[in-house]
């Protein structure tokens, strides 16, 4: 209501001024000799104010409904537009989708198929990501846009390329947001020139900062429904495929025929020995990525080995048997005993005395 309130009081200040510069000249010299239509103004500002009450400008069509100016039927525009064919003879704008899964057994052969692929097609590559998936499998993301007309051939060409495991397409219609935009584009287009018109006939500088201001309004809303139509043409003319591709080696839903028990039996050996080679091979792999721990732990068991066997070296006495104290010697089993029953000799045994003594 206020914008409604401030274009009337615009369009009256401007017939004011035009009244009361003929009323000023009236009083003196006359610079035309022609009479001047007072209502021209008033006219020009109300024919464009009505126009864009259809659009909602300045009040919108809710005061256009409300209005009995605005619901009566205008003799210069005419009767009013009816629904006719034209409206069903547009060309539909449909913004088309696929979400596709991918296996490979040959990753790199693959990825380079793609992207010729989507080269030869006229597409190109809006984003990309890829890795891998511990040390042995790869993945990879990709999100392409192709032609619309040539959208259905990279799906069947796709599925040549690689095992396909999921997809889904999808389609949205955006016909109605896409005309709408588009009828309220040639609305501000068409606001824009008589606001300009409205400019050049203006003399009051409250009149021109009013309808300058109108124009920079009208020309901001023309840039965003422009960028809004280029960025609908966009989805509409070009399909969207995001495609994840995935390393393997074998492919998932793929059925098999039954197996008869050698071949159960042989497959079971042949699944023990494989599972059992890579148990080792993340073994091994461990292992060699925690070497230095391992060089740590096996230096301080040898220095812990030595420590304990000089102590018990120490402990023993030495080099000396085990449980002998240092420095007293332990004689000998048998020596100076005789044996029962035994008579001692006279020389022999004079003899081993006297050596024993010396």
């Amino acid at each position: 209501m206020k914008r409604r309130i401030t274009a009337l009081f615009a369009a009256a200040l401007l017939s004011l001024s035009v009244l009361t510069a003929c009323g000023g000249s009236s009083g003196g010299a006359s610079r035309s000799s022609a009479p001047y239509d007072a209502e021209a103004p008033m006219a020009a500002a109300e024919e464009y104010y009505g126009a864009a009450a259809d659009e909602g400008y300045y009040g919108g069509a809710y005061y256009a409904a409300n209005s009995k100016a605005a619901s009566a039927p205008s003799e210069s525009m005419g009767p009013a537009p009816q629904p006719s064919a034209t409206a069903d003879a547009r060309p539909q704008k449909l913004i088309r989708t696929a979400d596709l899964s991918m296996e490979t057994a040959s990753f790199d052969e693959t990825a380079a198929a793609l992207a010729d692929l989507t080269n030869r097609l006229g597409g190109y590559f809006a984003d990309s990501a890829s890795g891998e998936r511990g040390s042995s499998t790869r993945w990879a993301n990709y999100t392409i846009r192709v032609p619309v007309d040539n959208f259905q051939t990279f799906l069947d060409q796709a599925s040549q390329l690689c095992h396909e495991t999921r997809r889904h397409v999808s389609q949205q219609d955006i016909s109605e947001r896409y005309y709408d935009t588009a009828g309220r584009l040639k609305t501000q287009n068409i606001k824009l020139q008589r606001l300009q018109a409205l400019l050049e006939k203006a003399s009051n500088m409250e009149d021109i900062i009013t309808i300058q201001s109108a124009i920079s309004e009208t020309e901001q809303q023309i840039d965003e429904l422009s960028g809004t139509l280029r960025h609908y043409d966009n989805q509409v003319d070009y399909a969207t495929i995001t495609l994840s591709l995935e390393e393997v080696y074998r492919f998932s839903n793929v059925p098999e025929t039954p197996k008869t028990y050698p071949q159960l039996l042989g497959s079971a050996f042949a699944e023990g020995l494989r599972d059992f080679a890579e148990w080792l091979e993340d073994i091994t792999v461990s292992l060699a990525y925690s070497w230095t721990w391992l060089v740590l732990i096996a230096l301080i068991a040898f220095a812990v080995v030595k420590l304990a066997k000089r102590r018990r070296e120490q402990k023993n006495g030495g080099a000396g048997k085990p449980g002998a104290p240092h420095g007293i010697r332990i004689p000998r089993v048998g020596i100076g005993l005789k044996k029962p029953g035994a008579e001692p000799k006279g020389t022999e045994s004079g003899g081993e005395e006297e050596q024993r003594e010396k």
